[in-house]
């Protein structure tokens, strides 16, 4: 989708530049590094808009989404907000005409990130999801390996678990309601990585979750202890996730991907590849090679500027979201969910 002639011909702006690890002072930098121009700042906090024009002097400020759109050129708006405000914000801006990179997740539900598609299309404007971890050093590792190598044969099972026996912090993250659930978080991201080693469409989701052993200021809105789920591929491989702040167990493995050949256990820094050989076990070890994150608004300006290939679609965010949104399902039904997206 080419619409310009140079990458600094890209007004962008963000929604919302809380204190929170400075996203937007950090999307802002990115956008600039990728050869954009940082145009505009949409926060409800008067003190935060001060740090954003100390971070970036002259930059246009507004304290509602409204004025920004009626008042400013943008033509790429990042929005850095809790989960349950993505999808409102994007359709508003996206009517405008303005193209949109959300903060993952992309939406809470499927049917969020349908209308968000839609619209994106209807106005022939990008729509993303800043999946910047799509690039880390440890996918990478994992995909030239397991994809390109085969060091592990055929991948049929994959075994993500992240999380620890801790109480949750007194955040809006800790609220169902906003955040989604304890898998909308660092869920989406082990997700995110599972897909780019799984080819097969998504068949089918079952989910389980405990709730109700902490207790916070949230009261009964409070996410849930523990989230789990099983995805079935059409090709017969499966995903298990769990993410748990009531499981005593820490592992040194964020996910275990096992094919026919061996199994591949996923650090965040390091790997291990254990392969049996007409009954030999072997055993390599290594270090991940380094991310390269600051691929992924490269990748967006060389989109819009080129008509380079869009890696972080909406389509192809809407997919871990489709998984987590039908494991909330399950776990509240009790009853296994057909999938509708592949």
């Amino acid at each position: 989708m080419a619409m310009f002639k140079r990458a600094k011909d890209i007004k962008v702006g963000v929604i919302g530049y809380g204190g929170a690890f400075n996203m937007g002072r950090k999307h802002l930098a990115e956008m600039k590094a990728a050869g954009m121009s940082p145009a505009a700042v949409c926060e409800l906090d008067p003190e935060r808009l001060k740090v954003a024009t100390e971070d970036y002097p002259g930059i246009k400020t507004y304290s509602t989404v409204a004025s920004m759109l009626k008042q400013s050129d943008l033509d790429l708006i990042t929005i850095i907000t809790p989960h349950n405000t993505h999808a409102k914000l994007a359709l508003q801006c996206l009517k405008a005409g303005k193209s949109v990179c959300c903060e993952k997740p992309l939406a809470i539900t499927t049917a969020e990130c349908d209308a968000m598609i839609a619209e994106a299309k209807k106005q022939k404007v990008v729509l993303t999801t800043y999946h910047n971890r799509h690039w880390d050093g440890c996918i990478l590792e994992a995909v030239d390996r397991i994809k390109r190598k085969k060091a592990i044969g055929k991948v049929y099972k994959v075994t993500a678990h992240m999380g620890g026996h801790n109480r949750p912090r007194d955040w809006w993250r800790t609220s169902k309601t906003i955040s989604g659930g304890v898998t909308y978080d660092w869920g989406v991201h082990l997700l995110e990585y599972s897909l780019q080693i799984l080819d097969g469409g998504i068949s089918e989701v079952s989910g389980f979750s405990h709730s109700g052993f902490w207790k916070t200021p949230w009261k009964d809105d409070t996410i849930e202890d523990e989230g789990s789920l099983i995805a079935r591929f059409d090709d017969g491989a499966w995903l298990s996730l769990t993410i748990t702040s009531i499981d005593t167990r820490t592992r040194p493995y964020i996910i275990e991907f096992t094919g026919t050949k061996g199994t591949y256990l996923m650090g965040m820094n390091d790997f291990t590849i254990i392969t049996n050989e007409d009954g030999v076990e072997s055993t390599i070890k290594g270090a991940n090679r380094e991310g390269q994150q600051e691929k992924f608004y490269k990748n967006l300006a060389q989109h819009m500027v080129k008509d380079a290939d869009l890696v972080i679609t909406g389509e192809w965010s809407r997919r871990p979201i489709h998984i987590l949104d039908l494991g909330n399902k399950s776990a509240q039904s009790g009853k296994t969910m057909k999938a509708k997206y592949k």
